[in-house]
């Protein structure tokens, strides 16, 4: 039996009971879950291996790549600035990036981006694995994309570039690297460890990611099919997951570049204690302890349905707020109809259920081929039985 650590109110020995019977029947390797409820840390536990050959243990303090669950975080960043005054959602994005109005963008709004109908779903130039590590790179081949789409006729997953478009509009308007702004006034604030872009003296506390450690998603095309003719539509699918491909496939040189670059959509890492953190703010209308995130206005509009429908990169249906999942009967976070938060590769998971004041999250760093498991949905149906 795997050795649980950390400490867990007795409320709440459901969801310890989840956690250690994933190391048993779920295949897990190192892992680590976290629950504030209305405000305070109710659970804080981690366990097993943070390298795939099962030598180092997962300690408190193990900083864990979790994926897209990151992209709400950016999506905060700029939600702060429209509480700020500075732009409101449905100003054109080349009012701050005047680039971006290249080839038909110019209407775009700051709401298009983060609810995924911007059309700048993918850069339709090959590029190179590194490519994603040079931000004026990629801002650089944003800007100059086409849309894909008559931007707000529809809707598609920005895997990739939702973190450059909407953390260059950060920069934009801040003058600060997403990351930094992220560290500055979001996660520095809360007094939690949550990177975009590690430093040097916290890549010795990274998991390692076990099994897979790309992008690349099973059963689905990679940038190797453009070597073939195929129609717009396959490109920009493919594209939109492969081109740049993702994490490193080995190789430490490699890996610490992904590590260290700032990929806002798809390379944080952190604690679970720093992700439900930041949830629990949210569930308690976005303010707590002195520290506001978004106004209960704001929050309230960016974690209502913005877009909705079947999504043909996810290939499922989907419900989008402002860089918020929206919760769905498939894909619960709780059983509250107002919760928000993200998936991520591998089921990495945070989530707000404002009914309850919970603030929920799980990371892990054993990414099986069904990308989502069994693992996030049995902790959050152990939480479910105790609020």
């Amino acid at each position: 039996m795997t050795e649980i650590f950390g400490t867990c109110d007795p409320q709440f020995n459901p969801v310890k009971d989840a956690f250690s019977r994933n190391f048993v029947i779920n295949e897990e390797v190192g892992a680590a879950v976290s629950v504030y409820m209305q405000g305070e840390k109710v659970v804080d536990l981690w366990g097993g291996y943070a390298d795939e050959r099962q030598k180092v243990a997962w300690q408190e303090d193990t900083l864990c790549a979790f994926y897209s669950t990151g992209k709400p975080f950016v999506a905060t960043s700029l939600l702060r600035q429209v509480d700020a005054g500075r732009i409101k959602l449905d100003d054109p994005v080349c009012s701050v990036w005047p680039e971006f109005a290249a080839a038909g963008k110019e209407q775009i709004t700051f709401r298009q981006l983060l609810c995924h109908q911007s059309g700048v779903v993918a850069i339709g130039n090959k590029l190179p694995r590194e490519a994603a590590y040079d931000w004026e790179l990629m801002v650089g081949e944003i800007a100059a994309q086409r849309p894909w789409w008559e931007p707000g006729s529809r809707h598609v997953y920005h895997t990739h570039t939702f973190g450059f478009l909407v953390g260059e509009t950060v920069r934009r308007i801040t003058g600060l690297m997403p990351g930094d702004y992220l560290q500055q006034e979001i996660m520095g604030p809360l007094g939690d460890e949550l990177y975009v872009g590690v430093a040097d003296e916290d890549l010795g506390r990274l998991a390692v990611m076990a099994r897979e450690t790309d992008f690349n998603i099973p059963n689905r095309p990679t940038v190797s099919i453009l070597d073939r003719e195929i129609s717009d539509e396959e490109k920009m699918l493919v594209y939109a997951v492969a081109n740049p491909p993702g994490t490193p496939d080995g190789g430490e040189g490699p890996l610490r570049g992904w590590q260290k670059a700032q990929i806002p959509a798809t390379n944080g890492h952190g604690t679970a204690r720093a992700i439900a953190h930041f949830y629990a703010v949210q569930a308690m209308g976005g303010e707590m302890d002195g520290l506001r995130l978004l106004s209960p206005e704001l929050l309230t509009e960016a974690t209502s349905i913005q877009s909705e429908g079947y999504c043909p990169i996810l290939k499922r249906n989907v419900k989008f707020g402002l860089g918020f999942q929206i919760t769905q009967p498939d894909r619960p976070f709780g059983s509250s109809e107002h919760s928000f938060g993200h998936y991520g590769n591998g089921g990495s998971l945070g989530y707000a259920d404002p009914d309850a004041g919970v603030g929920f999250a799980y990371v892990m760093n054993y990414i099986p081929r069904r990308k989502q498991n069994a693992r996030s949905r049995d902790l959050t149906e152990a939480l479910g039985s105790c609020v």
